[in-house]
């Protein structure tokens, strides 16, 4: 008599075959609008500076200004969304972002259009990825979540990773085709978010997060600790975005960094979503101690210098960034009462602050390294941060919050 068949056995990749519609335009979405986007920002020094001739000084600062804005305005979308709904507002954040894009047009021959045109997009950015994460998840279990937002970072990260790719070529000799062809890109990408239905809101679910030492923690340390270690992770993780090019590029070849960056985005892109359930199941004190292991690891092996160990310690801070964005994020969703836009729009706020310190840091740092000649003590002062940052700061926050007025000892 011939067995019964065993049931399918299921795979790690058996939840990304379970997204709705919706969920599959937006992750579609979550890839085509940095491809655009990457195609041309990027190229915003060189724009302004050399084709525009607007001083170096002054582009630094309405880059920073811009970045500013794109961080921190996640907490006006946030509460944009609450206020007129999920898609409504996903739909006016690319609505001022497709005409932003459409100003660099005239933008190419005229200065005020065109830092007018970096700063619609750059608002269009803030109020859109609030609302946009917040749709993912809303009404969607919490075993749920990982596999989602971890392949909207995936599709995000294949985004960013091909758009200077496919524009290179025509950056400099068809700069208006290609703005041209952005824009006609994202207005597409618009009039398909019109069709989305809108997102039933749902009651947050309460978590009850996981310490260290079996301490518990207060109801006002839930959701600080998240952002907080948001803060912190960017900052050590920007370190190696912003300078990784300067230190790889005088020891090995552009060719050598190309290919450190290639592999670094193929790692993150294809281990956010396998290993997003095991993430998710991870008790947070143990993801931080991986994470920043990972990250002090990495920075390590970048100050030995050679070719080897800075691709070792790339894969290395990848697999770091893997880790304790999608964890942070998870841990901000279940310890918030707040809605899951209100949630993104902090942690986006979070991101900013630590790329902005990272930056204001890292800058003098290197800049001292570099005149001593001793460039491999920064990135083993960025390894000391990675290791001795997150204890301190998760014993500042006990502290503080045992003090605060209404705690109970």
């Amino acid at each position: 008599m011939t067995p019964p068949p065993h049931p399918p056995t299921p795979t790690r990749l058996a939840p990304f075959a379970q997204f709705t519609g919706p969920q599959y335009f937006l992750l579609t979405g979550s890839f085509l609008i940095p491809l655009g986007s990457f195609a041309v920002l990027p190229f915003m020094s060189v724009l302004l500076h050399e084709r525009l001739g607007i001083g170096l000084g002054a582009v630094g600062v309405v880059l920073a200004v811009a970045s500013f804005v794109q961080f921190s305005g996640g907490v006006v979308g946030a509460a944009l969304a609450e206020r007129i709904g999920l898609r409504r507002t996903m739909l006016l954040a690319l609505t001022i972002r497709t005409a932003g894009f459409a100003a660099f047009l005239p933008g190419l021959s005229r200065p005020t259009w065109a830092v007018a045109a970096l700063f619609l997009v750059s608002i269009g950015a803030a109020l859109y990825l609030p609302a946009n994460k917040a749709y993912l998840v809303t009404g969607v279990t919490e075993d749920r979540r990982a596999p989602l937002l971890s392949a909207s970072g995936s599709a995000l990260n294949a985004g960013i990773a091909l758009g200077p790719i496919a524009a290179a070529p025509f950056v400099l000799t068809a700069s208006a085709g290609l703005f041209t062809a952005v824009t006609v890109l994202f207005a597409l990408i618009t009039a398909g978010h019109a069709l989305l239905p809108e997102a039933i809101p749902e009651a947050p679910a309460q978590a009850t997060p996981e310490v260290d030492h079996g301490e518990r923690e207060s109801g006002a340390e839930r959701p600080l600790l998240p952002f907080a270690i948001t803060v912190l992770s960017v900052y050590v993780f920007m370190f190696f975005q912003h300078y990784l090019a300067l230190y790889a590029v005088g020891r090995t070849s552009t060719f050598f960094y190309g290919l450190v960056l290639a592999l670094y985005a193929l790692l993150l892109v294809v281990t956010q979503p396998l290993l997003s359930d095991w993430i998710a199941h991870l008790p947070y004190p143990r993801a931080l101690r991986i994470g920043f292991t990972a990250m002090a690891t990495g920075m390590t092996a970048l100050a030995v210098g050679h070719p080897a160990a800075i691709l070792g310690g790339a894969l290395l801070i990848c697999v770091g960034e893997v880790v304790l964005f999608l964890k942070n994020d998870l841990e901000a969703l279940s310890r918030s009462t707040r809605s899951p836009a209100v949630v993104f729009g902090r942690q986006r706020l979070a991101a900013g602050i630590g790329a902005f310190a990272s930056g204001i840091v890292g800058g003098e740092g290197y800049a001292w390294a570099e005149r001593t000649d001793h460039v491999a003590l920064f990135w083993l002062a960025v390894a000391a941060q990675c290791a001795l940052l997150p204890p301190l700061l998760l014993r500042a926050l006990r502290t503080s919050s045992r003090n605060a007025p209404g705690s109970r000892g």
